[in-house]
Formats: C-alpha cells, sequence, structure tokens
C-alpha cells in the first residue's frame, strides 16, 4: 500500500506539474470569419557596382589605347535610373579632360590623359550631369550591364609608372 500511496503521490505531483494535451474540438454550431490586410510597400531603389578599368601596358602612346569595363545596375522594376561617372581623383581632372596621375614617389605630380565614353566609337563623353552626359535607363528588377569605354589618347609617353585615378560612378533614381 505504501507503493500505491508514493505512486499516487507522484502521479498527482507530476499531473500538476506537466500540461495535458488536449485535442482540438469540433463544433457545430456555426461559424463567423475577419479579415486582415498583409501588405509590403516597394519603394523606388538602385544599386550599382563598378569593375576596374585596367588598360594594357604600353610603352609609347603614339597610337590610342582602348580598354572597356563593366558597371552593373540593379534597380526596381519600371524605376527610371541615370548613371554618372565623375572626373576622377586627379587634382585639375574635369569630366572634359580626365587625367591619371603617376604613383611612384617622385613622379605624382606627372600625368596622362585619358577619357571615358559612352559608346564603343568613343565619340560620346561620359560625364556626370543629368539629362546632359549621363546613361538612362528604366530598372527591370534585374542587373542591367553598362559598359564604360576608355581611351588613352595618343600622346607624348611620361616616364614609366603606373598611372592611376579614381573615379565614381553614381546611379540617380
Amino acid at each position: 500500500m505504501k507503493t500505491i500511496g508514493f505512486v499516487a503521490v507522484l502521479s498527482a505531483t507530476l499531473g500538476a506539474a506537466l500540461p495535458i494535451a488536449t485535442q482540438a474540438q469540433t463544433y457545430q454550431n456555426g461559424t463567423a470569419t475577419s479579415t486582415f490586410t498583409v501588405s509590403l510597400t516597394v519603394q523606388a531603389n538602385c544599386t550599382i557596382k563598378a569593375d576596374p578599368l585596367v588598360f594594357p601596358s604600353t610603352g609609347l602612346l603614339s597610337a590610342p589605347v582602348n580598354q572597356e569595363t563593366r558597371l552593373n545596375v540593379t534597380c526596381t522594376n519600371t524605376t527610371p535610373y541615370n548613371v554618372g561617372l565623375d572626373a576622377g581623383s586627379v587634382t585639375g581632372s574635369t569630366v572634359a579632360n580626365r587625367r591619371l596621375a603617376g604613383t611612384a614617389a617622385g613622379n605624382t605630380g606627372t600625368t596622362v590623359g585619358y577619357q571615358l565614353y559612352q559608346n564603343a566609337g568613343r565619340t560620346t563623353v561620359w560625364g556626370n550631369t543629368q539629362g546632359t552626359d549621363t546613361v538612362g535607363g528604366t530598372g527591370t528588377g534585374a542587373v542591367q550591364t553598362l559598359t564604360v569605354y576608355g581611351q588613352v589618347p595618343a600622346q607624348n609617353a611620361p616616364k614609366p609608372d603606373t598611372y592611376q585615378s579614381t573615379v565614381t560612378a553614381t546611379v540617380y533614381f
């Protein structure tokens, strides 16, 4: 009997500590419904990623040196955009007269002229003034690739060095 009393006390204690699972009931008296709204606001948005533009190594600059790179623009569907390219980071560089500067000690003031274009014929300069010299498009929700056509025109070759500039690509939307 002591064992039965112990089991009864243990069962009562565990039953109070553990919730008892109940089954869902079925009712036949009627139904009532309500609705709720689920919403998401999608705002116009764009991102841009620029690949480097690396001209091939050369000696004399007696003929133009051409190269191209890509900009990847992703905008929400139907969002109109413009992409602009600034003059670059070299002091004195303008959109009309872009410059690369030497990177070696003692040569940072030496520059090489170059230009960025919107077209493969390299006749339309790519600038940063909306409505004037930027490239426009309309977003699809997927990546759209724009090609930047670069050219170092024929000019007097400076001393051997690596010449660089940092250009900022901006997507306006």
